[in-house]
């Protein structure tokens, strides 16, 4: 069987523009840890099993729509900056086109190239202006114009992972169980399966991956569950 080279491939890389992987992996482990960590403080507190679920469900839902805002706001808003900063840039080609040809240049023989073939490449490219105006932008803002992240994207992948997460963990409760320490173990699965799912995509061992998110979640669980004690202690007092 013969290795073909990966330059070679079509597609040899992963997105990693920030599309939907990201805002599903944050969304899927916030709603997890957030529901997890939410059920683990009321349960603490000692209340009814219908009042967990009443919690945990406004907690999806108010997490879910936050998210999906949130992560909407926050891509429109760092692709409008692309934005301002490539019209600066255009303009700036348009006006200064030596002046950036050089600046392009000094960029690259501080990468190693000589001079010289700095010089002529850079004279090259500034021979078609939305070229020029493309290798610019991802020279000096280390950005691809034509390959920005949606915000819709992000925003519906968010909602939809946060939701998915945050239900795992009242799962037992919706199919009639009532022990609390049932519902923090099938979260905690969820929170090791959503780690591992991550490592797929980064490369890493699954196990460690997994162990990360559900040490994390723990931490966060166990943190809420001692308030939640607490509180629910002096109220009764």
């Amino acid at each position: 069987m013969t290795d073909t080279p990966a330059a070679l491939r079509e597609a040899h890389h992963a997105d990693v523009s920030g599309g939907w992987l990201r805002p599903a992996v944050f969304g899927a482990m916030d709603g997890l840890v957030t529901n997890i960590a939410l059920i683990a403080g009321v349960g603490g507190g000692g209340v009814s099993a219908h009042s967990i679920v009443l919690t945990g469900t406004a907690g999806l839902v108010a997490g879910a729509i936050s998210m999906g805002l949130g992560e909407y706001t926050s891509v429109r808003s760092a692709n409008e900056q692309v934005a301002a900063e490539v019209a600066k840039e255009r303009r700036e080609l348009e006006r200064h086109p030596e002046a950036e040809a050089r600046e392009l240049a000094d960029a690259w023989v501080a990468r190693g190239l000589s001079r010289d073939l700095a010089t002529q490449v850079a004279e090259a490219v500034r021979r078609d202006p939305e070229e020029a105006l493309r290798v610019h932008v991802r020279e000096e803002l280390g950005v691809d114009p034509d390959d920005q992240p949606s915000p819709w994207a992000a925003a519906i992948s968010s909602f939809l992972f946060f939701s998915l997460g945050a239900l795992v963990p009242l799962l037992t409760y919706l199919f009639g169980a009532t022990e609390l320490w049932l519902a923090l173990a099938v979260g905690g699965l969820g929170l090791f399966a959503a780690g591992a799912v991550v490592a797929r995509f980064t490369n890493r061992p699954w196990w460690t991956s997994g162990l990360r998110q559900l040490l994390l979640g723990a931490a966060a669980a166990g943190a809420t569950y001692l308030v939640g004690s607490l509180i629910g202690v002096s109220g009764g007092l």
